[in-house]
């Protein structure tokens, strides 16, 4: 009977741990630093620090805000890219989300493409996301560019709409060709793309683009260990492209957890984070 009861008080502690945890993973915010080198990055742009957020979903939990102003504060990024999603179609809040990038447009330049959830909202509450953004400053990139510039070194930042945008709708490969990728960007330069979707990474490859950030994948929502996300949209069971960076040579793939939950609230072994890339000059 003691050997009973000492297996169900060990059994009640496991549980009650797991359950902290999975509360405590879905009410806080992590941040992934990852360094990225390339031989192809100009020197002026050695150290460029680079803070993602992606698939906030109009999130409010915890000190969820609070949390990644503080975190992408303390990291000084020279500039802070949102890869999609910002709101939410099933509980649309835009001030929510306005509120955020408000204060975050103080810290350093800020970059906006859309993601699935913003070809989905209505019209009205598309057109008040992006009024907000623009006044606070945001560089909107909807299938466009901006060069960024430091001493005589110059980038490409290119920024792609969700194909749920497409004229291509019904064949989105197409909207994510790499000819039209490279049609974006100014030739020659090294290119850094924000696009919401890491399932088009052959695509990316293909394209003269050096480094993309996506997210979408909410890590898999819920995260199994040693194998990674259980699922992802538009990758389906156990997807490729989950998280973290994907690598080949002179081309890099982010992948961003993100912040909120859409249509499953809840996550497993899956915090949500705000992810924080520095470029450096291989030596």
């Amino acid at each position: 009977m003691k050997k009973i009861k000492k297996k169900a008080v060990i059994v009640l502690s496991l549980m009650i741990i797991i359950l902290i945890w999975v509360v405590y993973t879905n009410v806080s915010v992590g941040f992934s630093e990852y360094t990225i080198y390339y031989d192809t990055l100009p020197e002026a742009f050695d150290g460029f620090k680079i803070a993602q957020v992606s698939d906030f979903h109009n999130a409010d939990f915890g000190d969820v805000r609070e949390d990644i102003v503080s975190g992408i504060k303390e990291y000084e990024p020279d500039i802070i890219v949102f890869t999609g999603d910002m709101i939410d179609l099933r509980r649309t809040n835009v001030d929510i989300s306005l509120e955020l990038v408000k204060v975050l447009s103080e810290i350093a330049p800020c970059y906006y493409v859309t993601g699935n959830h913003e070809a989905w909202v209505s019209k009205k509450s598309y057109t008040k996301l992006e009024e907000g953004l623009l006044e606070y400053g945001v560089t909107i990139l909807r299938d466009s560019e901006v060069v960024l510039t430091r001493e005589d070194d110059k980038i490409s930042l290119i920024g792609v709409d969700d194909p749920d945008y497409s004229l291509f709708r019904y064949d989105k490969e197409k909207s994510m060709d790499a000819h039209e990728i490279n049609s974006i960007a100014t030739d020659g330069l090294f290119t850094i793309m924000l696009s919401h979707r890491p399932e088009y990474y052959e695509n990316y490859k293909e394209s003269d683009v050096n480094l993309v950030f996506t997210g979408h994948v909410h890590g898999g929502q819920f995260r199994l260990p040693f194998i990674g996300g259980l699922y992802g949209p538009d990758q389906g069971i156990f997807p490729m492209y989950d998280s973290g960076v994907y690598e080949d040579d002179e081309f890099a793939m982010v992948v961003s957890r993100g912040v909120g939950n859409s249509a499953f609230p809840v996550r497993f072994n899956n915090q949500p984070e705000v992810v924080l890339v520095e470029l450096k000059c291989e030596k």
